[in-house]
């Protein structure tokens, strides 16, 4: 599964844009405000559509044996790169009440200088995608014009699984849970606590979180969902969005071993989970094409924490492979829709 804490950003869809959420300039903001919610002025238009490719260059992977039958091996990866599409829609938006319903599906690819490297882990995700495809419902519930409540809850699968018949459900689903209760200070501050539930560190968990979106003045402002982002936010123009900060990224699968491997007085593996976790130090630059489409770029340095591969099988959990994958810049493009500016304009909403 892969529960990420960016995308690019966010983790929580934002709710359909309105008069509160998106409008500037306006004097008598505050007098207007009846319903709170986590956005706050200067904030990115909503994302309806979104399509992303990832892509890094070369670079080392060393990996580790820990237990007995399982060699060392040092590689270099040619290629690793990631298509992410998802899509947002708001099944239900009142000022009070806003649900939103997301879909995803994402692919991540690898491949190796020495093909095959005759390694357990490297051979079995050489060339195959690792996927995650899932849905998710977000509720922001506005409690009055300083309280709110946040929740999400996800379901995936998550793995190198295809149509066919290796496809078992079970095996590779994954189910993710954030929840939070915060207070709108101003149309420029909104900040809430709370908890989140999945593999933003790479093994299922519960960690306390905390949601800060502050706007300190015209060009700059602070989007973080602490402590899995942090990201400060220059508005060169209404047109135009600038973001520098670190993300941290979870991603878990299920993998399926051509050749299984036997465990000493253990049951033999067929399935390995591989856990990985990321921190990515990034810029990033979206820029409106049309009314209804923008463009994001996206640079970066990517360090990799782990990359390792468990026993699912044995009630040990036992990790198989430690993995180390070398530091890495990457780059990314991203195309997203939002609502058209003449529809909003037409329901008196400013952008």
């Amino acid at each position: 599964m892969q529960a990420r804490a960016q995308d690019v950003p966010r983790i929580y869809p934002a709710p359909a844009p309105t008069a509160l959420d998106t409008a500037r300039g306006a004097a008598d903001l505050r007098d207007k405000q009846q319903f709170a919610n986590p956005s706050v002025l200067g904030m990115g238009p909503s994302k309806g559509i979104i399509v992303r490719y990832e892509r890094m260059p070369t670079f080392r992977v060393s990996a580790t044996g820990e237990v007995p039958g399982v060699a060392n091996y040092e590689t270099d990866a040619t290629k690793n790169a990631r298509l992410t599409i998802k899509g947002y829609i708001p099944a239900w938006n009142r000022p009070h009440l806003k649900i939103i319903v997301g879909l995803n599906y994402d692919r991540e690819e690898f491949q190796f200088r020495t093909v095959p490297s005759n390694y357990e882990l490297f051979d079995n995700i050489e060339n195959k995608g690792l996927k995650s495809t899932g849905a998710q419902v977000a509720i922001i519930r506005p409690v009055d014009a300083v309280h709110w409540y946040l929740a999400r809850v996800k379901g995936e699968l998550a793995g190198d699984y295809n149509s066919g018949g290796d496809l078992r459900t079970t095996n590779y689903l994954r189910y993710s849970a954030e929840a939070f209760y915060g207070w709108k200070r101003s149309p420029r501050f909104s900040w809430g606590v709370g908890f989140q539930y999945g593999y933003t560190f790479g093994r299922l968990s519960l960690y306390p979180a905390i949601i800060y979106n502050r706007t300190f003045n015209d060009r700059w402002g602070v989007e973080a969902l602490f402590p899995a982002r942090v990201t400060a936010r220059y508005n060169a123009s209404e047109r135009s969005i600038f973001y520098a900060g670190y993300s941290v990224d979870g991603f878990n699968y299920i993998v399926n071993l051509r050749q299984p491997l036997a465990r000493p007085d253990r049951q033999t593996l067929t399935t390995l989970e591989l856990r990985e976790t990321e921190v990515k130090f990034r810029g990033r630059w979206e820029r409106e094409l049309l009314s209804f489409l923008w463009l994001g770029a996206e640079a970066g340095y990517r360090y990799n924490y782990a990359f390792d591969a468990f026993d699912r099988t044995n009630a040990d959990r036992e990790r198989i492979i430690r993995t180390r994958l070398g530091g890495a810049p990457y780059l990314s493009l991203e195309l997203f829709a939002v609502p058209p500016r003449k529809l909003l304009e037409k329901a008196g909403v400013r952008r």
